[in-house]
């Protein structure tokens, strides 16, 4: 699995929020595997190939998977270590994220790239 195919470390990083953990947030091993894991969820939940056929996607399906990955990872980031955030700070960032890692992943299984169509 090729990394950060489907988004970038630093978008990860800022959706975990300013209170993340500065040693797992600035760790590239750490960083790819949860990237490479997050790549290997959406594929295997939407059952679509979407490493492989990236660049031929629109930017819209670009900016969907984005999304998903980095959220994927920031959650990932916040449960790594959690003692740096406010009182409920993490619940409430783990609990957005779940939201938008759903509906993402909701969107991406129904989707299909064939269906794309120009505006009027």
């Amino acid at each position: 699995m090729a990394s950060w195919t489907l988004c970038t470390s630093g978008a990860a990083v800022v959706k975990a929020g300013t209170h993340a953990n500065s040693t797992i947030a600035a760790s590239g091993s750490a960083l790819q595997g949860f990237a490479d894991a997050a790549e290997g969820k959406i594929e295997a939940s939407t059952r679509k190939s979407y490493i492989d056929n990236y660049s031929s996607l629109s930017i819209g399906v670009k900016n969907m998977l984005s999304d998903v990955a980095s959220s994927i990872v920031a959650m990932d980031i916040i449960a790594y270590d959690n003692t740096g955030y406010l009182a409920r700070e993490a619940d409430m960032l783990m609990n957005k994220l779940d939201e938008r890692i759903n509906s993402g992943l909701a969107i991406l299984k129904d989707f299909k790239t064939n269906a794309l169509q120009s505006p009027l």
